[in-house]
């Protein structure tokens, strides 16, 4: 399998880890996976007072100088850690 699919196979597995898993390991996730299918962010910064949205969007800002093909191997990464800590198999 090829780096696009190997992306689409973790970004389901992502969908099954555990609802224990930390909002920054999410927010981790969330910035890796835009940066890999959008690319830099396109959108101004929500505001204050919506701090969900500006979170997810500081995620993404900080993965921002990454390749498309970077963030992909550091999605997969990151989702094999969350899966191996959670006791579930890659």
């Amino acid at each position: 399998m090829g780096l696009k699919e190997d992306f689409e196979e973790y970004a389901e597995k992502a969908k099954t880890l555990p609802e224990s898993t930390t909002n920054e390991s999410k927010l981790i996730l969330y910035g890796l996976y835009k940066q890999a299918t959008v690319g830099p962010v396109n959108t101004s910064r929500p505001g204050m007072f919506n701090m969900k949205d500006r979170a997810k969007w500081d995620a993404w800002k900080a993965v921002e100088g990454k390749s498309a093909d970077e963030a992909m191997n550091d999605y997969i990464t990151k989702v094999k850690q969350l899966l191996e800590e959670a006791g579930v198999s890659a």
